[in-house]
């Protein structure tokens, strides 16, 4: 039993080394997030004086002449007079689906920093994948350009892609379809066109930069968006993007700061084999940031 002292010695340095190198790749993911932010925050234009200045106010004057289902939707979820949201923090919680053929659940935690003006996010997730085992991943679009970066403990690399194609159009997407949770971005004075499809649905447009994008929104009963749907986004599947139609499903709706906003969410992509979720999620957390600005910019006329 003398092999005994060197197995309990090998167990110590191997917990010993995996602890120093959770501690590195905490230390190495932090930096890459707090960069990330850096650049997010001054990429933002809220409060900035120029030619091309937004209102800081949300004037329900602005509603006449849009669709039906889109003026009751912002009548639903805003009061006339409020302040523009221009950047918003959220703390999200779920279950990640980590594998693109079959079932692979895993619980998530996020922070996610939105900005409004100019479009932005940073979504920083934990996902468990075993005891002592984390993926961290970075979802990103920050002054054009998308990023996904997946780690496992921070460390290495599973998945990276970036720049100011597909994959820039994809994040882009993803903060105009999230953006019910900061719906001021929705109105046509933020830059915003809403076109008629039925009683119950339209769809929105919007452009930044070189990048133009249109949803479908479905509204439910109570005025409120129920879901979402792109007929094109890019997803990875294995180490490579493919496009395929995206779409969400919104509930939970509560009350925050004055704004009614979802709280539970879920995505799903439709491949050839069917509809397949990927993630659900709840927010645990939202805090939002208005304009203080002066007076209200004048409202454009609403998009027919």
């Amino acid at each position: 039993m003398t092999w005994l002292p060197w197995l309990g010695a090998c167990l110590v340095v191997l917990v010993l080394t995996a602890v120093g190198l959770t501690a590195v790749g905490d230390r190495r993911w932090a930096r890459e997030v707090n960069t990330l932010r850096a650049s997010l925050e001054a990429g933002r234009r809220d409060g900035r004086p120029g030619p091309d200045s937004l209102p800081t106010h949300y004037d329900a004057r602005e509603l006449e002449g849009l669709p039906a289902p889109v003026q009751r939707y912002f009548r639903a979820v805003l009061k006339d007079g409020q302040p523009i949201i221009t950047a918003v923090t959220i703390d999200i919680g779920g279950t990640f689906n980590m594998s693109a053929a079959g079932e692979q659940w895993k619980p998530f935690t996020s922070r996610q920093r939105v900005v409004t003006r100019r479009p932005g996010f940073l979504w920083d997730a934990t996902i468990a994948m075993l005891p002592g085992v984390r993926v961290r991943v970075v979802d990103s679009y920050i002054a054009g350009n998308g990023l996904l970066h997946a780690t496992v403990q921070g460390l290495f690399t599973v998945a990276r892609q970036q720049g100011d194609g597909d994959i820039a159009r994809g994040e882009f997407m993803r903060w105009f379809a999230e953006a019910l949770w900061y719906p001021t971005a929705l109105l046509p004075s933020q830059g915003v066109f809403w076109e008629a499809v039925d009683d119950h649905s339209a769809n929105a447009t919007m452009v930044d930069g070189p990048l133009s994008l249109t949803l479908l929104f479905r509204f439910d009963d109570a005025g409120l968006i129920g879901s979402f749907r792109a007929e094109a986004r890019g997803g990875m599947v294995g180490d490579k993007l493919v496009m395929a139609p995206w779409e969400g499903i919104w509930s939970n709706y509560q009350l925050r700061d004055g704004v009614l906003v979802p709280f539970t969410g879920e995505v799903a992509w439709m491949r050839p084999e069917g509809r397949k979720p990927y993630f659900i999620g709840t927010v645990t957390g939202l805090a939002f940031e208005f304009e203080s600005g002066g007076p209200a910019a004048a409202v454009p006329k609403a998009a027919r």
